[in-house]
């Protein structure tokens, strides 16, 4: 019968130490690689839209985008991604596939703002900026249609450019233009009989100009007549 070998410890140390000494080859080795370039990284910039204050602004009157919501982070316009299938062209079989819009990061110049503007936006969106001679013009736009294209980050890209100090100063010369006085709060309050707008009516201001409603001064009764402050006055005839 064989006898068996007591293992020693000079065993018990070299099988213990002969793991960490390979960790520790690998780590230098791992140490003393250089890369081949000295530019360090760069940094991934912040789109424009974040770094407005969002409790300044208003709520977005349309609420955030429920499908596809990445469009509340950029300026997508109305594409979406488009589902359907491919066919072959011998057996004829269909395959589900889908198609994401062509969104591009572009940096472009606001002149109200006198700084890049950077964000997310399609190339049926640039076109239209293009278009329109810039972004400031593109986010300026008042009809309902392009207020649900802007989404919530267009919304507060708006809000910025709205309060620059050149789209002020051009707001007041066409109110001149138009012989309008200078807007100011004091003037509003004259015009309301001397008493501050409530929350409540201004709310039902921005909910009927946002969905271009019509403001009705008098209302005409069946025989003609047109009813203001009260009075009954006889409607004028062509």
């Amino acid at each position: 019968m064989a006898s068996l070998r007591p293992i020693t410890s000079r065993c018990l140390f070299a099988a213990a130490s002969s793991k960490p000494s390979t960790v520790a080859a690998t780590a230098v080795v791992a140490s003393s690689r250089r890369t081949f370039t000295t530019t360090p990284p760069a940094q991934r910039q912040t789109p424009t839209h974040l770094t407005v204050p969002k409790e300044q602004i208003p709520d977005y009157p349309y609420g955030p985008f429920r499908t596809y919501k990445q469009r509340n982070a950029g300026l997508y316009g109305t594409s979406k991604i488009r589902f359907g299938n491919t066919v072959s062209a011998k057996w004829h079989i269909k395959a589900a596939t889908h198609w994401k819009p062509n969104r591009h990061t572009k940096r472009l110049w606001s002149p109200s703002l006198h700084m890049f503007v950077r964000t997310r936006l399609t190339t049926g969106v640039l076109r239209t900026v293009d278009k329109l001679g810039g972004i400031d013009n593109y986010l300026l736009g008042a009809k309902a249609r392009r207020l649900k294209e802007l989404g919530p980050a267009g919304w507060r890209l708006r809000w910025k450019v709205m309060q620059s100090a050149p789209v002020q100063e051009r707001w007041a010369r066409e109110r001149e233009a138009l012989g309008l006085p200078p807007k100011a709060h004091d003037l509003l309050v004259a015009e309301l009989g001397g008493e501050a707008p409530s929350a409540e009516l201004m709310g039902e201001m921005d909910r009927m100009l946002a969905q271009e409603e019509e403001f009705v001064i008098g209302e005409e009764t069946d025989g003609g007549e047109v009813v203001l402050n009260g009075k009954e006055e006889p409607a004028k005839t062509a």
